[in-house]
């Protein structure tokens, strides 16, 4: 009898050898044994205290729940399985679990804890504390873990080092760095505790920070944990060197920026172009009291914009925002407000390889021609443009639009079936002093059409409480994205996640046509299926008018005290605070 195996089984028979890392594609760049990541300063003084701010108050001390406001810096006692590369698209590798193996099929996930894991007050991290972390966080946490755990089929814990999860859907390529992103919770201290309510008892936690001392909507102040067991692994090595760090609270923007003018605190990251420019002259940064300085990062630039809910009929029908888009004058506002600081948002990734081009490929043509019959017009065969039309061209060419949609004037007044068009754009309250002043002259443009815009400004929890029940006709947002898009987009964009509160489908966009691309970026094989997918997707969102896009900087805008050093390289996501010291 011929004992040879066939060579796929022989194949088959081969023991699967346990990873230190994992790649969304290929395999991760750097070897086992690597000593530290190429963007730190493995040498960098570990002391000082950096003085920071946040731009809002906060509540609760569990920034994994839906209630409440988390502090600023709170994921900094917080550690997950494996640890990302800011230098590759989307590569991981291992913290508290020191290896993974995925099985051939993709049907299994097994992470091997590392043996010195341990939460701040001593005791070991478990398998048992990862199933109870991935259970919670599923069940209680925020809407996005629902979604990122979906394909999850079951759990099991094969001792107290190894555990395996078993996927559903063995396509979804990045599930397996989803998991290895989880955050590891201490079944001890929360088992019976309600993880849903807010709390400002001090966690057990993992990460390389300690609370120090906080008050509630004023500050918080975090101490690096001498006793942090990963302190020197090679994934930390040149990261976390402030010995404290300090937030405090600030809810104006303008007093944020005079607090650090003022010595209060070491960093300013400038959103706002007219403080930009305002900023580049102060006298501090003439006699090197303050740097400035501009950080290129060549991540996709995600979408901003005023948003549509298009759960409120007034913005069903696409004209009306087709029309409500052409009237925003982005060359008036870059001009007059901005100093041409910025670019106009035209791709839910812009800045990078996943912005969709003009007209699709035959690749990309073979995601969407089967729904070619529920895609807006004009999706397979025209180019989406923003035309930045003279103002009373613009306005012609909406009002048409709105009168295709059975709009029409009577008194000055835009009305339909003796209803006027009247909507409310809400605002949280300390962002009002910036916003205000792009969004009154397009609420100024809209008003020659008779459409009656209102501003409503609520405090910050009011105004999540809102979002988190969209409750709203008209937002500010910002969905963020990355070179490696995957689950998040269905939190963003899927028709389950329209009716989940909580979630971060804002514009309220049910589609099947959305959800089944989704998949695709999803389960994508390659990097260069992935890039279709992702253009496809961005056309279809785009051809959907969800909102009226905004603008973008390819660049960081930051100020700092000379105290504050980075290290020489910028990784391919941008700079990372964390990999900074102060001397």
């Amino acid at each position: 009898m011929n004992k040879i195996l066939p060579f796929f089984l022989l194949l088959w028979s081969l023991p699967v050898l346990a990873a230190h890392g994992l790649a969304l594609h290929g395999k991760p760049a750097l070897p086992p044994n690597f000593q530290n990541f190429d963007y730190v300063n493995p040498d960098a003084p570990k002391d000082g205290e950096l003085k920071a701010a946040m731009p809002h108050g906060f509540d609760t001390l569990n920034p994994f729940s839906i209630n409440g406001i988390a502090p600023a810096g709170i994921q900094l006692t917080h550690d997950s399985l494996m640890k990302s590369n800011a230098n590759e698209p989307f590569s991981q590798y291992g913290l508290i679990a020191q290896d993974v193996i995925v099985s051939p099929n993709r049907r299994h996930i097994t992470f091997t804890l590392n043996p010195k894991a341990s939460f701040n007050d001593g005791s070991p991290i478990t398998t048992q504390d990862v199933l109870f972390s991935f259970n919670t966080l599923r069940e209680k946490g925020l809407p996005i873990y629902r979604t990122y755990y979906q394909d999850v089929e079951n759990v099991k814990i094969l001792d107290d080092r190894r555990i395996q999860f078993s996927l559903k859907n063995t396509q979804n390529q990045e599930l397996p760095l989803i998991l290895g992103q989880m955050p590891i919770l201490s079944k001890t201290y929360w088992e019976n505790k309600d993880f849903s309510k807010t709390t400002l008892d001090v966690p057990v936690s993992s990460g390389p920070y300690l609370i120090k001392n906080f008050q509630p909507n004023h500050s918080i102040t975090y101490t690096r944990n001498p006793d942090y067991w990963a302190k020197d692994l090679n994934v930390n090595v040149g990261f976390y060197n402030f010995k404290e760090i300090k937030y405090d609270c600030y809810l104006d923007s303008t007093v944020m920026v005079e607090a650090f003018r003022s010595g209060l605190t070491d960093f300013h990251t400038e959103n706002v172009a007219k403080r930009w420019h305002a900023e580049q002259s102060w006298p501090e940064i003439a006699q090197g009291k303050l740097i400035t300085s501009e950080i290129p990062h060549h991540l996709p630039s995600g979408m901003q914009g005023f948003v549509f809910n298009l759960r409120n009929p007034l913005f069903q029908d696409i004209r009306v925002r087709q029309a409500l888009t052409k009237v925003l004058d982005f060359d008036w506002i870059n001009k007059n407000l901005f100093f041409n600081l910025y670019k106009r948002t035209t791709s839910y990734f812009d800045n990078s390889d996943l912005k969709a081009p003009p007209l699709p490929d035959k690749q990309e043509l073979k995601l969407l021609t089967p729904y070619k019959n529920i895609l807006p017009a004009g999706t397979l065969d025209k180019p989406f443009v923003l035309e930045n039309l003279p103002p009373r061209q613009a306005l012609t060419e909406a009002l048409e639009l709105l009168n295709q949609a059975g709009w029409s004037v009577k008194d000055n007044v835009l009305q339909k079936d003796g209803k006027p068009f009247r909507f409310t754009l809400l605002m949280d309250a300390p962002s009002v002093p910036v916003w205000e002043r792009i969004a009154l002259p397009f609420i100024a443009q809209l008003r020659r059409l008779g459409i009656q815009v209102e501003i409503q400004a609520l405090d910050l929890l009011q105004y999540k409480q809102r979002l988190d029940n969209f409750d709203y006709d008209m937002i500010v947002f910002v969905w963020g994205n990355s070179l490696s898009p995957g689950n998040e987009q269905s939190d963003y964009w899927g028709t389950s996640a329209a009716t989940t509160p909580g979630s971060s489908n804002l514009s309220g966009i049910q589609s099947p046509a959305i959800d089944a691309i989704i998949e695709k970026v999803k389960t994508a094989q390659t990097q260069q299926e992935l890039t279709t997918a992702a253009h496809a997707l961005d056309r279809i969102l785009l051809h959907h008018y969800l909102v009226i896009p905004h603008w973008y900087s390819p660049n960081t805008r930051l100020l700092h005290v000379p105290a504050l050093h980075a290290p020489e390289k910028i990784p391919l996501h941008g700079m990372d605070l964390m990999t900074w010291w102060k001397k």
